[in-house]
């Protein structure tokens, strides 16, 4: 449960506070893979092909 509280009746920065602590959790990535089923096949290709960028992307982070 992630718990933001409001200081001085600042609503828009508790907003984004808690908008921020939602991200780092992972949990609209979640809501987004679990919107419709795909099937077995999809789901592992696509899981390679997110292993691939990542490599590439730490690959870039070492050598740039």
């Amino acid at each position: 449960m992630i718990r933001v509280d409001v200081k001085n009746g600042d609503v828009n920065g508790a907003l984004r506070r808690i908008k921020v602590k939602l991200a780092k959790s992972g949990v609209p990535s979640e809501l987004k893979k679990h919107k419709h089923y795909s099937k077995p096949g999809v789901r592992k290709r696509e899981e390679q092909k997110e292993m691939i960028k990542n490599s590439r992307k730490k690959n870039r982070r070492r050598n740039g």
